[in-house]
């Protein structure tokens, strides 16, 4: 069995969409990296959806921003990060180790 995740941290409504969408935004460049990917359809379906992604995190800052938010918390929003597994899937954007031997 599995070990029950840590809570996320409370974020409101617009924090919880930028971290969602910032992450959303990494797994496809995950896939569209030249250095790890392995098929052209994949990386171009990713690269289509990546407009789409895009905006909606804009729209999560936006929104933000007209309510007067005008800096992150970027300890909680870390912590968001951490608990949905962000290392990880931000490791994929960049570029792997060379080979040796």
């Amino acid at each position: 069995m599995l070990p029950e995740p840590p809570p996320l941290p409370a974020l409101t409504r617009a924090e919880a969409d930028l971290v969602d969408g910032y992450l959303d935004v990494v797994d496809l460049l995950g896939r569209i990296n030249p250095g790890r990917g392995e098929h052209t359809y994949r990386s171009l379906r990713a690269a289509q959806a990546l407009v789409t992604r895009a905006a909606e995190l804009r729209d999560a800052l936006a929104v933000m921003f007209e309510r007067g938010e005008t800096e992150l918390h970027t300890a909680t929003l870390a912590r968001a990060l951490r608990t949905l597994d962000g290392e990880r899937r931000t490791a994929r954007v960049t570029v792997p180790p060379a080979r040796t031997g």
